[in-house]
C-alpha cells in the first residue's frame, strides 16, 4: 500500500535565501523532501506525521524580510530519488572537501564525501551544514571521541572520521535518517562510526571530547544540559541550526552550564558556534 503525502507549494520572495531558510525549518518539523523551482519550492510530509498546526513554528513565514505564500494538497507516493537527483549539485567547502552524490564525477580534493540524501537533511547545501563542515576542517580530530547529534545524512560524522576521529556516535531521532546514515557510512567506507536511533536519553554515562549538534534553537536549548554533562573537560561543543539573533540566548544557556564561547561563523544570518568546557 502506497503512503499518502501532503504536498505544500511555497511561493517565495526573495527566492534563494528564503528557500534555504524555509527548507531548514520545514525539515525540523517533519517535512521529508524538497524540490526547488523558479517560484519557490515544493515540500512533502507523510500524512500520518502531519497536523493542522505543523506550520505554526516556522519562523520565516512570519518574517518581514520575506514574502511567502503557499497552498497544499494530498498526493500519492513521490519518486524521491528522481526529484532530488534533479536538484542535488556537488558542494565544495574551502577547496578541501566536496560533498557529492554517487552519480557525480569524482573530484580531486583532500576529503570527498559521497552522500545519497534521499529524504534526510544534511548535504552541505544549507548554511548550517556548510559551516559545521568548515569547523571540522579547521579542528584537530585526531584520535578524538565524537558525538554527532541529529546526524541526518551522517555527513558530519563521516568528515570527522576522515579527519582522524577514533570513535564516533551518530544519533538521530528519525528512522529514515538513521537508515540513510547507515547507507552513507558504508558508502564512504567508514569504520569508526556507530549509528543509533533515538534522542538524548541514549547519552547516559557517555563521554565525548567533541560534540556536534546541528539541530535547531529550541532543541539545542532543551538538550544543552545533556551535551554539557557528556562533554569532557577541555572538550569542544559545535552548535548550529539557529539565527544570529539567537546567539545571545544560546551563549547565556551555555555559560550557565560552564561552557565558554570560543568562536563563531555566520552565513546568511545563520550561525555556527564553538564552546569549550
Amino acid at each position: 500500500m502506497s503512503q499518502v503525502y501532503l504536498e505544500y507549494c511555497f511561493f517565495v520572495k526573495p527566492l534563494s535565501l528564503g528557500n534555504e531558510i524555509l527548507m531548514a525549518e520545514l525539515g525540523y518539523v517533519g517535512f521529508e523532501s524538497f524540490v526547488e523551482n523558479h517560484m519557490g519550492l515544493k515540500a512533502y510530509i507523510q500524512k500520518k506525521d502531519w497536523n493542522e498546526n505543523i506550520l505554526n513554528g516556522i519562523q520565516v513565514l512570519d518574517s518581514n524580510e520575506f514574502e511567502i505564500t503557499y497552498s497544499s494538497n494530498e498526493i500519492e507516493q513521490v519518486n524521491w530519488n528522481e526529484a532530488w537527483e534533479k536538484n542535488f549539485h556537488p558542494i565544495e567547502v574551502d577547496q578541501k572537501c566536496i560533498v557529492r552524490a554517487p552519480f557525480h564525477p569524482q573530484v580531486n580534493v583532500d576529503y570527498e564525501i559521497v552522500i545519497e540524501p534521499k529524504m534526510s537533511f544534511g548535504t552541505g547545501h544549507h548554511e548550517t551544514t556548510y559551516m559545521m563542515l568548515q569547523h571540522i576542517l579547521e579542528t584537530d580530530f585526531s584520535e578524538k571521541t565524537v558525538l554527532d547529534m541529529g546526524c541526518g545524512t551522517a555527513v558530519l560524522a563521516i568528515l570527522a572520521e576522515f579527519r582522524g576521529a577514533s570513535k564516533i556516535d551518530a544519533i538521530d531521532i528519525d528512522s529514515w535518517c538513521y537508515k540513510n546514515s547507515l547507507e552513507n557510512i558504508e558508502r564512504n567506507n567508514c569504520k569508526n562510526i556507530q549509528t543509533f536511533l533515538g534522542d538524548v536519553s541514549l547519552l547516559k554515562n557517555k563521554k565525548y571530547q567533541i560534540i556536534i549538534a546541528n539541530i535547531n534553537r529550541n532543541i539545542l536549548l532543551k538538550d544543552m544540559a545533556f551535551y554539557s554533562s557528556c562533554l569532557e573537560k577541555g572538550g569542544r561543543l559545535f552548535l548550529s541550526g539557529f539565527y544570529s539573533e539567537d546567539l545571545d540566548l544560546i551563549t547565556a544557556t551555555c555559560t550557565k552550564l560552564n561552557l565558554t564561547f570560543v568562536d563563531k561563523k555566520e552565513r546568511n544570518n545563520w550561525v555556527s558556534a564553538i564552546f569549550t568546557k
